[in-house]
Order: structure tokens, then C-alpha cells, then sequence
């Protein structure tokens, strides 16, 4: 099969055939035709199946043959949870419609607000925006919605996560009621369940990878070693191996400053991207990190969502994710496309549990390697591969309604023990005058 069996414009696959792009992946397969009969399209496909092209090619398909878009206007809507990401699809956008007469604009926060305003002006076909900023520009009358006909959330399940649902609503409400609304997941979770209700009408379901499946050209292994070692095992094996491009995780943004100061101190070429970072430095350090005048991208789960680079070789968990799923997230970052990848985790003894629970998400024990000079104190113990489902939690048992008196000895829990010794010592006061009385004459 090839594009043009999708019946897109010779415009379009004359861009895909100047980016060597012949054979459409799974999702593509199953998405386009979809997308381009109008359907609302719920699909879960992981980071790297090619979904961008997924929805990018039919909107364009779409956009060619619709009027032109008016002042402050788009016609096409994506949502994107992290700058990068939003920037990428942008991108993605720019190059499949570069024969096109369309305008693409992608709007985020971090950066200043004025000349994007400005690029709204003149109307734009697909804005690609985070849920953030795009409020910010239509409570100044910079973006209007009244011409949208296809609404996009693109990795949905990172942005309720990341806490933007109260934003995708406040943006639900804005947009006409007529419209086509495409949604990207890596998973269909409970949450993305309840909102997937709100935003569609009889949606088609896709799915084009089995849920939490590693990828098999990706060699996983884990190495034992104490917490304060990870640092110098992290050097030493960069050197061993002389590994070039690496994408190692970090759970936290002090960590990724602290590991790259290290890294830099040894010699390595390295560099942090996380949200305290400035788009400017980000977006800077992510294209040297491409372009391989850096070695070393070291990240939080935050900001390296959505990174799209091709040909990574090497991913390192630093730290493991605090939730399983992250796990197969970050390491489906190499290995794609049918080329190998190697994904290498360090794994202290506090980290026990986060293994275990991703051993039992991914359905395998993953090998270790101890490395000579750096075996750890503290073991990290054998862990078993138990694939029997998580019992659900019990209901707590409600609490009977206490009475007055209960809440009166909460309140003033020695009441009783002090009425009580009083008691006792008024009492005891009698009697012992009654004893020292003298007797009548």
C-alpha cells in the first residue's frame, strides 16, 4: 500500500515523496481513511508509529478544498500538552503542506505573546497550540473559533496528567458545537474514557499497539547499584561502550542539573531540558542534541514528551518512573522503526517496588549485570514475575455518627477523669472530717 491509495492531492504526496516517506505505518493505515469520511477518530498509538502523519495528512486533504480562513480565525485546532511537542507537529505540519497554500502557526507560553498575536492576524489554517497559552490569546480577541471545523488533542493522556483538563474543558466550550474531533492516547485510561464521552459522537476506536508492550528491537537490562554511585556507573559506562546519542531519565529537575554538572565535570558533552528550563534554551539544546553537538540529553518525563528524534540508540532510567507506564514511554524512544535500540536501567534497593510493578506491566523480568567496582551495598532484592491482576482496594467501612457525649470526650478527653477525681476527693475530704470530729461532752 501506498499514500495515494488514500486518494490525497499530488501536492501532498509530492511533499511525503521529498521526505522519503512511500509506505504508510499501521496507524496511518487505519487512521486516514477514517479521518477522511469526517468520523471522530479515538486512537491509542504509541510515541514513533507515525501518528502525526496520522491526522496531519487528512486535515490537510480536508483544508484544500475549504474556503480561505478570515482574520483571527483557524480552521483546524491541536492541542498539545509540552512546547516541544507542539512545536514538532507544527513542524510536521509546515513540511506536509509546504506545496499547499495554507498557513500553519504553533503558540505556546514561556515565550512572548505579541508576535504570535501578530501571526493570528492574517487567519491560520492548522494552530497548533498548549491549552495555556491559547487562553491567554483568545481572552485578548486574538483568536476566534468560529471557522473551526476539526479539533485535535494530541497525546491526551500526557495532558490530563500534567493537570490541563480544567483548561480542555474551559476550550470544549469555546468551540462550535459542528465539528470533527481526532484524539491521540497512548492509552485508553479511565480518565481518557470520561472525557472521550464529553468530546465525542459515535467515535471510531483504533488501536495499533497492544497496551504497555515494549518493543522487541529494544534490549532491556537493568544494572544493581547504590543510590550514590549511579552517578560514576553512568560515566563509566558512557566510556566503556562509548555510546553516542543517550537519552537518559531523570525523576526530578534538581537531578538532571546535578547529574549534567557531573557529566559535563568528566568530560561528557551533556545537556538538561526540563520546565525550568526557557524555550529558548530548550529549543536550542534539543536541535545540538540532534545534530549530535551534544551526546547527553538528560530530561524529566515532563519535557522530553513528545521529543522526536530519529535513530536514538540508547535510553537510560537514571531513576525509574514513579508510574510503570512512564517506563514504556521513555524507552520507546529507541528501537524505532525496525532499528535496534538498547535501554538501560539503574536500580537502586529503595527502587524495588517501581521495578516490580514494571516487570509485572511489561510481562517479563528484565536481565541484570552487575559492573566490577561498582556492586552495591545494599542488594536489590530478586524480584518475581507475578501476572496475577491487582486486587481492587476495599471500601473503606463508614463511620457510625457519634453521639454528643462522644464528641464532647474528643473534644475535652479528660473531662470524665477530672470530674471524677474531684469527685473522689470531695468525698474523701468528708470522711476525714467526719474522722477528726470530737466526740460530744
Amino acid at each position: 500500500m501506498s499514500f495515494a491509495t488514500f486518494g490525497l492531492s499530488p501536492e501532498i504526496l509530492e511533499a511525503l515523496d521529498q521526505q522519503g516517506y512511500g509506505t504508510p505505518t499501521s496507524i496511518q493505515t487505519k487512521a486516514i481513511p477514517q479521518i477522511l469520511q469526517g468520523k471522530d477518530v479515538m486512537a491509542a498509538a504509541q510515541t514513533g508509529t507515525g501518528k502525526t502523519a496520522g491526522f496531519v495528512l487528512p486535515i490537510l486533504q480536508r483544508l484544500s478544498k475549504t474556503e480561505p480562513v478570515r482574520a483571527n480565525r483557524a480552521k483546524v485546532l491541536v492541542l498539545a500538552p509540552t512546547r516541544e511537542l507542539a512545536a514538532q507537529v507544527a513542524e510536521s505540519a509546515a513540511t506536509y503542506s509546504q506545496h499547499l497554500p495554507l498557513r500553519t502557526a504553533v503558540v505556546y507560553g514561556g515565550v512572548k505573546i505579541n508576535p504570535q498575536m501578530m501571526k493570528l492576524r492574517k487567519g491560520i489554517d492548522i494552530l497548533v497550540a498548549t491549552p495555556g497559552r491559547l487562553l491567554d490569546l483568545y481572552k485578548q480577541n486574538a483568536v476566534k473559533f468560529e471557522q473551526l471545523e476539526v479539533l485535535v488533542l494530541d497525546e491526551a493522556d500526557r495532558m490530563l496528567d500534567m493537570g490541563f483538563i480544567s483548561d480542555i474543558r474551559k476550550i470544549l466550550a469555546l468551540l462550535p458545537q459542528r465539528r470533527q474531533n481526532l484524539m491521540f492516547s497512548a492509552t485508553f485510561s479511565a480518565d481518557i474514557r470520561k472525557l472521550s464521552k464529553e468530546l465525542f459522537n459515535n467515535p471510531v476506536e483504533i488501536s495499533v499497539n497492544p497496551q504497555n508492550i515494549t518493543a522487541t528491537t529494544v534490549k532491556q537490562w537493568i544494572c544493581p547499584v547504590d543510590k550514590k554511585q549511579k552517578p560514576a556507573l553512568l560515566t563509566e559506562l558512557i566510556h566503556r561502550h562509548q555510546w553516542g546519542q543517550t537519552l537518559v531519565f531523570t525523576k526530578t529537575k534538581k537531578g538532571a542539573n546535578s547529574l549534567t554538572r557531573h557529566l559535563q565535570s568528566n568530560g561528557l558533552k551533556a545537556a538538561a531540558i526540563h520546565g525550568d528550563k526557557t524555550q529558548a534554551v530548550r529549543t536550542k539544546t534539543l536541535s545540538d542534541f540532534k545534530k549530535g553537538s551534544i551526546n547527553i540529553l538528560v530530561a524529566t518525563d515532563v519535557a522530553a514528551r513528545g521529543l522526536d528524534i530519529e535513530q536514538l540508540p540508547q535510553v537510560v532510567n537514571f531513576d525509574l518512573p514513579i508510574v510503570a507506564e512512564d517506563y514504556v514511554h521513555r524507552i520507546g524512544r529507541t528501537g524505532r522503526a525496525g532499528l535496534k535500540g538498547e535501554a538501560v536501567s539503574l536500580v537502586s534497593a529503595d527502587e524495588f517496588k517501581q521495578l516490580t510493578e514494571i516487570e509485572r506491566l511489561i510481562k517479563q523480568l528484565l536481565p541484570r549485570k552487575l559492573i566490577d567496582g561498582f556492586e552495591p551495598n545494599h542488594n536489590v532484592p530478586d524480584s518475581k514475575l507475578d501476572l496475577r491482576p491487582p486486587k481492587p482496594k476495599k471500601p473503606k467501612k463508614p463511620k457510625k455518627p457519634k453521639t454528643e457525649l462522644e464528641v464532647k470526650n474528643k473534644k475535652y478527653p479528660d473531662t470524665q477523669k477530672v470530674e471524677a477525681r474531684n469527685s473522689g476527693k470531695k468525698k474523701h475530704k468528708g470522711l476525714n472530717l467526719q474522722a477528726r470530729k470530737k466526740p460530744s461532752s
